[in-house]
Parts: C-alpha cells; sequence; structure tokens
C-alpha cells in the first residue's frame, strides 16, 4: 500500500480575497522544541522582516514570540503566498539564531537539519470570527506557561501593523 501525505487545505480565494486579504492565525514551532526564539535578538528581527512586509503586501499583526514557537496574524494580499511569507521569516530568523551561536537541530536517522518543524499551522478567519477573541488566548499563552504573571509584561510580543478585524 502506497503511503500519501496531505497537502496544505484547499483554500477559497475567490470568495476570501475579494473583498480583503486573508486574515490568518499562523503558529509555527522550533524542532524539537528547542527554546531559541524569546530573546532580544530574535524579536528585533521578527519586527525588521514584518515591517519590510508592506514593500510585498503583507502587514503583520499582533504577535507572540514563545521560547520555541510563534504566534502571529497577517493578511497576505495578492503578490505573496503564506507558505513564501512564511519561509521567508524562517530563513530570516534562522540567520539570527545562528549569529548567537545555535547549530541547526539534527534529527537521529534523518536528513532533516534545521531549527524549525518542517510547516506550519494556519487558521484562515472568516468574518465571523474575532480577531479580538484570538488574540486575547494567544497574549495569555506567557501567563500559562509561566514565563510572568501579567500577559503585558512578556517582552517578546506586540502589533506590527494595526489589522482591524472584529
Amino acid at each position: 500500500m502506497e503511503r500519501k501525505f496531505k497537502g496544505t487545505p484547499p483554500r477559497l480565494p475567490v470568495i476570501f480575497q475579494r473583498f480583503d486579504a486573508p486574515l490568518y492565525f499562523v503558529t509555527f514551532n522550533t524542532l524539537l522544541k528547542h527554546p531559541l526564539l524569546a530573546n532580544a535578538p530574535v524579536h528585533a528581527a521578527f519586527r525588521s522582516y514584518a515591517e519590510r512586509g508592506l514593500e510585498f503586501n503583507v502587514a503583520t499583526g499582533r504577535y507572540v514570540l514563545m521560547p520555541d514557537h510563534v504566534h502571529v496574524f497577517v493578511r497576505i494580499g495578492h503578490d505573496m503566498t503564506l507558505r513564501r511569507w512564511e519561509s521567508g521569516l524562517k530563513q530570516c530568523l534562522g540567520k539570527t539564531i545562528s549569529a548567537l551561536g545555535h547549530e541547526p537541530t539534527t534529527i537521529p536517522g534523518a536528513k532533516l537539519k534545521s531549527f524549525w518543524q518542517p510547516g506550519f499551522f494556519d487558521h484562515l478567519l472568516r468574518r465571523d470570527e474575532s480577531y479580538a477573541q484570538k488574540w486575547d488566548y494567544v497574549w495569555r499563552n506567557p501567563v500559562r506557561a509561566k514565563l510572568v504573571t501579567q500577559p503585558e509584561d512578556w517582552p517578546y510580543q506586540g502589533e506590527v501593523h494595526v489589522i482591524d478585524r472584529v
């Protein structure tokens, strides 16, 4: 029996891009959950990459960098794909992580050598879903992980571009 792998779920670009560029909630992880992301240089690299996104019709909204994963809301325009944006972000952050003296992770018996778990999780927010409710859940992630006592105390979170969605 031949094993088949699932691909990216199909999107409905005609419906969701007719009026506004789609808004995604994206999460991606470091390989083997290595805590590489919660530091000032990675945070600065993330913000720099996100700020340049407007040149490519990409708006990065609110985000939280956890030690081993990233949560971010991003609106992708017609000139970019979510996969290409995410790949570029991982490459940018990987360069910063390497500059900090870290080596990509290797899994014994596998060819994979990377800072990142392959792929990412994305959720397309539809009109009836609340960006504010999803943000509140993400914003409280550092508190649930017992990294801070108040969400506003977590230094590796913020908003790059204001994305209105209620």
